[in-house]
């Protein structure tokens, strides 16, 4: 099981979970450490780099569940909790997405502005979708669902490769862009 956390960039992980275990991987027949994840279950640890003792890789095997935290920089934009929510209510504009420059700037989305201007997505839904077809084994059904999007969309979430994107991740992403869209149109980004 892999669990993926969005946070601020300025979290101190270390004060907040103390008793987390930073997550490993084997790099070149050494254990290094994961970029971003961690246990919060009492996992062995590798006496001689303080990491995991057990590559992330095979963690399931033995029980335990890595948990990702992601840094999302985009959220230091905001003053309050309530301001991202009245954002990701308002309608952003979506014709920012037909620039290319203001695309390589967007969260996750930025080397993919021949998916977006091909999709031309104008809500939440349809960004999440662009998120599900820039994965490579659903970058073939771009033409399909092109043709008839709301017949694909299922095909687009349904998981048959760990680099399949879940629904539950890319909706949230989708409202990222979105806020991230009003940033740019207040010239705050």
């Amino acid at each position: 099981m892999d669990i993926d956390i969005d946070i601020a960039p300025d979290v101190d992980l270390h004060s907040l979970f103390g008793t987390a275990i930073r997550a490993s991987m084997v790099t070149d027949g050494e254990l290094k450490s994961h970029p971003v994840g961690y246990y919060f279950q009492d996992i062995p640890v590798d006496s001689i780099t303080g990491l995991a003792a057990i590559p992330y890789d095979r963690s399931e095997e033995f029980g335990f569940f890595k948990m990702d935290l992601l840094t999302v920089h985009i959220l230091k934009h905001f003053k309050s909790k309530e301001e991202m929510r009245t954002l990701q209510r308002k309608e952003p504009n979506w014709k920012l997405l037909d620039d290319e420059e203001v695309v390589k700037t967007l969260f996750h989305l930025g080397k993919h502005f021949d998916v977006i201007s091909k999709v031309k997505p104008t809500s939440i839904q349809e960004i999440a979708d662009v998120f599900a077809l820039i994965r490579p084994n659903k970058r073939p059904l771009l033409h399909k669902y092109l043709e008839n999007p709301n017949f694909f969309r299922t095909e687009l979430f349904t998981k048959r490769d760990p680099m399949d994107m879940r629904k539950a991740h890319a909706i949230p992403y989708a409202i990222l862009i979105v806020l991230q869209l009003h940033l740019i149109e207040q010239g705050r980004i």
